[in-house]
């Protein structure tokens, strides 16, 4: 069932969404073509998707680790773009260093801000009890108001009066893996991130407490865990996860900061979370899949004039049916034969 669930959520996604594309006057078929085997068809967009996922693979395997471990981060969108802020500030400032030192730098940096910024709901979770869905989604805003006003502030383009900061050190990009495309070395990153993560989880002492803290606290405490630390560290790793995502989204694609550098990233990694079960291994097809769609909305919009909104449109409906459809968990199949 935790195989065939995903593969049916999306399934009855697109059939959802396929009553949108026949508004517009297009095919279903034709536009799914578009969105699902287009992209795939040609070295640039192929490439392409693999762009998009990285910073997917990194937002979802934050999310499902915070899942797991009982911590409701709704705040990973906050965490990416304080890593985005602290990668800009380091790398504004690595022009006298090699890139070997610049570059670890600049994402430890990330790190450091993403666990930052979700250490507060983490200690009101632990120490207070207070829920943690409400403050690190209004965190979320708090995040983008300090981009804001760091970019029509002190960092706003002092030439073109653009909101965007100034492009940071040479030293702090990241290297390309493929010549004259966007595809970098954060890729490589996030797929380690990503296995290391299922190791732990799967193989350590450490991933056996988080995963009972989450699914039984109670449970967890009777055991001798000790369950506030464990979701404090599931917390903290969850936030630097995604703030390494913002990091690199600044030293792999832009080079600067802008005020959309995320795009709704960390919302997005809540969809892929879900759509992988919370299992770190099943996050890469599901980031892959994510980036297809995200590729595939500009395919289909030049094809066949579908708004390039109707992607984000398949996310949000695939978030709401895999919601629905992983109630079917908790059942299972059984032929029984009538009497006659």
């Amino acid at each position: 069932m935790r195989v065939i669930l995903p593969i049916l959520a999306v399934i009855i996604t697109f059939a959802l969404t396929s009553a949108l594309v026949l508004m517009v006057g297009a095919s279903p078929l034709e536009a799914y073509y578009h969105f699902l085997v287009e992209p795939l068809s040609s070295r640039v967009s192929a490439v392409e998707v693999l762009v998009k996922a990285t910073p997917l693979l990194l937002t979802g395997a934050a999310v499902a680790v915070a899942f797991s471990g009982g911590f409701w981060n709704i705040g990973a969108e906050g965490q990416f773009l304080a890593g985005a802020v602290a990668a800009t500030a380091i790398g504004l400032n690595m022009h006298s260093l090699p890139p070997a030192v610049a570059v670890p730098l600049t994402l430890i940096g990330g790190v450091a801000a993403g666990m930052a910024w979700v250490a507060t709901p983490a200690l009101m979770k632990t120490r207070l009890g207070i829920d943690e869905v409400v403050t690190t989604l209004l965190l979320n805003s708090v995040a983008l108001l300090a981009v804001s006003a760091l970019l029509n502030g002190p960092w706003r383009d002092p030439i073109s009066q653009w909101p965007q900061s100034p492009d940071i050190a040479a030293a702090a990009i990241l290297p390309k893996l493929i010549p004259r495309s966007r595809l970098h070395l954060g890729f490589l990153l996030a797929i380690l991130v990503v296995a290391a993560l299922g190791f732990v989880l799967s193989r350590t002492a450490f991933g056996v407490r988080l995963r009972a803290a989450g699914m039984e606290p109670d449970a967890a405490r009777f055991a001798g865990i000790q369950v506030g630390r464990v979701m404090l560290t599931t917390a903290l790793l969850s936030g630097g996860i995604a703030g390494l995502a913002g990091a690199i989204e600044v030293a792999g694609i832009h080079y600067h900061l802008i005020e959309a550098i995320s795009g709704g990233h960390g919302y997005t990694g809540i969809v892929i979370a879900t759509l992988s079960g919370l299992n770190p291994w099943a996050v890469v097809p599901a980031a892959l899949f994510i980036g297809l769609i995200d590729t595939g909305s500009q395919t289909v919009s030049r094809a066949l004039g579908v708004p390039v909104y109707l992607g984000e449109v398949i996310q949000a409906t695939l978030l709401l049916v895999t919601l629905a459809v992983l109630l079917l968990q908790h059942y299972r199949i059984r032929w029984e034969r009538r009497a006659a």
